[in-house]
């Protein structure tokens, strides 16, 4: 080996010391074709990038768990639960293997529809994040479009110029990264962020703890990125770290919530967002948009005494806070509830 060679050698083999270790957790349940090029693009990266991956195989049956018994790449390893624990319960499981067992600097998290795109963790280990917690990268779409659903944000009570144009009807783009945002480079600090490409420093979890696993499903990201906020954390957003969210969430125009249980989850998770974002304005916040939600049902047709069941159920339990319904109880209550409907209408009347 010449000179040139060793010096070279030397210089990577510095960098590689020096790199924080980043561990990937992925979530996954029932998705293997997105899983597989997920992992594709995760275990693409080099060791000094990417140090491991583990994967949260949420009791999937669709050949998931076969498929990733023949993976043997040293960085991989999976959790597979016997029940299916949502996406929330996924992400705390796995972000506490993770830190307890993997010993990170730094965790990203993302679903198994998602994935960095080329030259997005290098961006991330290139990046200066002293002063930085969290940083959310930006997710797209296959298409190349703006991914709504994972758009950062910032929490109007919390800043007077964004509850004004909340106020004034703005919708979501009043308290969303706009597409403007999307072009500007470095950090940008906001309040809230997505479980789509989101990079944590482990401190995090020592002062906040680890995502509310009996969320379930929506908002856990939410929740959680707002409370590291609000215990004073500073979570980034950077446009350059580009991902891929191979997602068809929010493409359909029914305005319904499918399959319908998840309408439990929606709402009451919604109703705990509110309550940790609005604070002693929770109860007006709340008287306006409980009547909404209940407006809804008239998109239900046959399904409004469900639709109502677990409307109600996710109401109470989101007032008290309650996050200690087990997923089988909430099955039996939306089959006891459709049971019912069904008894309802054979007794009716033909008309």
């Amino acid at each position: 080996m010449n000179k040139a060679s060793v010096q070279d050698y030397q210089r990577l083999q510095a960098e590689a010391a020096s790199a924080l270790r980043l561990v990937a957790v992925v979530v996954s349940h029932n998705r293997l074709e997105h899983l597989k090029e997920t992992l594709r693009c995760l275990l693409d990266a080099p060791a000094a990038q990417l140090a491991a991956v583990l994967v949260v195989d949420n009791a999937s049956d669709d050949g998931t768990e076969d498929w990733l018994a023949t993976q043997h790449d040293p960085r991989l390893q999976v959790l597979r639960s016997s029940v299916n624990l949502g996406g929330a319960g996924g992400f705390e499981t796995g972000l506490r293997h993770a830190v307890a067992e993997m010993a990170p600097d730094w965790v990203v998290v993302m679903d198994d529809d998602a994935r960095p795109a080329p030259g997005a963790l290098s961006a991330f280990h290139a990046m200066n994040l002293e002063g930085w917690d969290a940083v959310a990268g930006a997710a797209y779409h296959p298409d190349g479009t703006i991914c709504e659903m994972n758009r950062p944000t910032y929490n109007p009570f919390w800043h007077k110029r964004v509850f004004m144009r909340s106020l004034l009807g703005g919708g979501r783009d009043a308290f969303h990264l706009g597409t403007d945002d999307y072009a500007v480079t470095g950090l940008r600090r906001v309040d809230g962020a997505s479980f789509v490409g989101l990079f944590l420093n482990v401190r995090v979890f020592e002062r906040t703890g680890f995502p509310e696993g009996r969320l379930f499903l929506y908002g856990d990201d939410a929740i959680f990125t707002m409370r590291l906020t609000r215990s004073g954390h500073r979570i980034g957003f950077c446009p350059s770290l580009r991902f891929e969210h191979d997602s068809s969430t929010y493409t359909t125009q029914d305005p319904r919530i499918r399959p319908l249980w998840k309408v439990y989850y929606y709402h009451r998770n919604l109703l705990i967002l509110y309550r940790l974002a609005s604070g002693v304005f929770f109860l007006p916040v709340a008287a306006l948009y409980i009547p909404r939600w209940i407006a809804r049902v008239r998109h239900h047709g046959g399904e409004r005494r469900l639709y109502l069941a677990l409307l109600f159920r996710a109401i109470r339990d989101g007032l008290l806070r309650r996050t200690d319904l087990p997923h089988d109880a909430l099955m039996a209550l939306a089959s006891r509830a459709t049971e019912a409907a069904q008894e309802s209408n054979r007794g009716s009347p033909s008309r």
